[in-house]
């Protein structure tokens, strides 16, 4: 029994430790329940490259382009580069003739997104170099732009800020419940993290598409190409002393799976992009909380040093941050709560009257205060079992509800933004959300144990940006 007791005690210390380190991000979500961060219009129009790889995206990578072209921008000062990577269809041929400057680059061994940006910004340097841009951005084929997309981009950029992120929006939210999760998880990142991060000058996460970078970030190449390039990419940049911000007025939609399998598939590649991430650069994350080298101030080397100061814990706080991105925290809490049910069960299998109600959930607990109940005593192994079966069912109901209700406020603050639907799927897609988190977390344990490889998801809603709004 005391040995039960003492492992179930370290593994709840380890656990509390790790979810202290998570504490600071309850102000980013009631930050984000009122604010971001606003930029004021550009004096400066930039120049920009946009950077597409589309693998069999025919269908949808014309309206793309279209959305590209009818920017308020001025057109003069955007260059569209697209890389068809190992397709079988006509993507190259419709780029081209949608206005992109398309390259075609076909290598079965190498198939991530990644190695096809590597291949497209090998080209660019060749033939144009890098410095032809001051900023690129990184779409995916299947995304529609807002007309003032890259109006807004600018203002960020113009205003300093170097790595900027921008409003995801879903073009199929109400295709059925699978695509509205998506939508959800989006937006929920978007109120919970990049709005926060942006008003307190940090750095939050870019998600595979819709985000800017300066072209200084490629002028070795790009060198990130795992499962989830994006992930390493925020990470390293980092660790190199960006930050990356957030502008909510630019806004960009994007094509969401509806179909179970797909939608499984990618979050199990999301999962093994994560756990690679992590491997890649959670030791260079963790080091600059401790050391800086000087990244916090290379471009301030006459600020005055209350400035210094001020930006150097700033950097070693924002790597932090960005290793509790990284570290994959879903697989600790589900290994502790594994293991700790398989030690209350043998515990309590050993002597059935030493299961106290201080290790049930904290919902069931509160529950039995209010009635007076402080200790139960099961009397046979077959109520033991049961008695914890009831406190599991308990936790599990609770945390869906929590997550219901988190769906449910981002429908809410983001209403004036998702497409207009009746009242009854928009409690429908509340209640199968959880379920939505649930597969994220069955494909970070999955992820642990299988080989994954990079699969294309299809796109097939060919419509434009007006028919979206």
């Amino acid at each position: 029994m005391f040995i039960f007791q003492v492992a179930i005690n370290i593994i709840n210390k380890i656990s509390n430790f790790v979810s202290a380190c998570y504490q600071h991000k309850i102000a980013y979500k009631l930050t984000g329940l009122f604010f971001t961060r606003k930029f004021r219009k550009a004096k400066e129009n930039h120049t920009y490259g946009i950077l597409v790889a589309a693998r069999n995206e025919e269908t949808v990578i014309g309206k793309l382009i279209e959305s590209i072209n009818n920017q308020d921008y001025p057109r003069e000062l955007i260059k569209i580069f697209v890389v068809a990577h190992n397709c079988t269809d006509n993507t190259a041929a419709a780029a081209r003739e949608a206005g992109a400057i398309c390259y075609e680059y076909n290598d079965e061994s190498k198939r991530t997104k990644g190695f096809a940006l590597q291949y497209l910004v090998d080209q660019i340097r060749c033939d144009y170099g890098v410095d032809c841009c001051e900023g690129y951005f990184i779409f995916d084929a299947d995304n529609l732009l807002k007309e003032d997309f890259v109006s807004r981009m600018n203002d960020s950029f113009d205003s300093g800020e170097k790595i900027v992120t921008s409003y995801r929006n879903t073009k199929n939210f109400d295709d059925n419940w699978i695509s509205a999760s998506y939508g959800i998880h989006w937006l929920r990142t978007v109120r919970y993290e990049h709005r926060a991060r942006s008003v307190f000058r940090l750095a939050t996460r870019i998600q595979g598409t819709g985000f800017l970078f300066p072209s200084e970030v490629i002028k070795d190449g790009w060198k990130y190409t795992s499962l989830t390039e994006d992930r390493a990419f925020c990470a390293d940049v980092v660790t190199m002393g960006y930050r990356i911000s957030y502008n909510n007025e630019a806004e960009f939609y994007d094509e969401q799976p509806t179909d179970i399998k797909i939608a499984m598939r990618q979050r199990l590649r999301w999962s093994k992009g994560h756990l690679e991430a992590f491997v890649e650069t959670g030791g260079k994350l963790f080091l600059n909380i401790f050391r800086t080298k000087g990244a916090a101030n290379k471009e301030y080397p006459d600020a005055p040093k209350w400035k210094k100061l001020l930006r150097n814990l700033r950097f070693r706080f924002i790597n932090f941050d960005m290793l509790t991105v990284v570290f994959p925290r879903s697989i600790l809490l589900s290994f502790k709560k594994i293991t700790v049910v398989l030690l209350k069960t043998g515990w309590a299998l050993t002597s059935a009257k030493t299961f106290g109600v201080g290790y049930a959930p904290e919902l069931i607990r509160a529950i039995l205060k209010l009635f007076g109940v402080t200790q139960v005593f099961p009397q046979t192994d077959v109520e033991t079992i049961a008695l914890m079966c009831a406190f599991t069912f308990a936790w599990t109901v609770n945390t869906y509800i929590e997550t219901i209700i988190t769906a449910a406020y981002v429908m809410i603050a983001e209403r004036k933004r998702i497409k207009k639907m009746r009242w009854y799927k928009k409690v429908w897609y509340c209640i199968t959300f959880p379920i939505f988190d649930l597969i994220g977390k069955l494909a970070m344990l999955m992820a642990l144990f299988m080989k994954v490889e990079w699969k294309p998801i299809p796109h097939k809603v060919a419509i434009g940006a007006d028919e979206v709004k």
